[in-house]
């Protein structure tokens, strides 16, 4: 049984159908790390296109799940409540192992340092156990009105 489901974590970050790219939580110490799950499914709509005969998960989208993941850790606390985790910048990021329909990616995220409304967090997806993706993730904390 997930720890929060889809229209859980929608009530946490903004992120919708067809780019909400994590199906469920698993693990949640908010401030602290997350864990979430994703089931690759053949019906993805970048599939369509990445690659037709050959369908492997974009890296880049890997790398937003588990920013998504990173930020439902941040934004489940009480002072985040409402407000979005933007990109602030994305170092070491390795891919390891392709993701393709029909993979379980297992999506965690630990965040390690914060200061004021910039973080970071060290992000790692697995399928099977074996690490696919790793990437150390800045974030930057803000509203919709910051960018006004």
């Amino acid at each position: 049984m997930p720890l929060l489901t889809t229209k859980e974590i929608m009530e946490i970050i903004p992120h919708r159908q067809p780019f909400l790219l994590i199906d469920t939580i698993e693990e949640l110490e908010p401030g602290v790390r997350a864990v979430g799950k994703k089931c690759v499914s053949y019906n993805e709509p970048y599939f369509a296109g990445h690659f037709p005969n050959e369908p492997v998960m974009p890296g880049v989208l890997i790398i937003e799940a588990l920013a998504q993941t990173g930020a439902v850790a941040i934004l489940s606390q009480p002072g985040f409540k409402g407000k979005t985790a933007y990109f602030g910048a994305i170092q070491s990021a390795k891919f390891k192992k392709k993701v393709v329909p029909g993979d379980l990616l297992v999506l965690e995220t630990e965040i390690i340092k914060v200061k004021g409304p910039v973080g970071q967090g060290k992000a790692t997806a697995y399928v099977d156990g074996k690490a696919a993706a790793i990437a150390e993730l800045t974030f930057v904390i803000g509203t919709e009105e910051d960018e006004k």
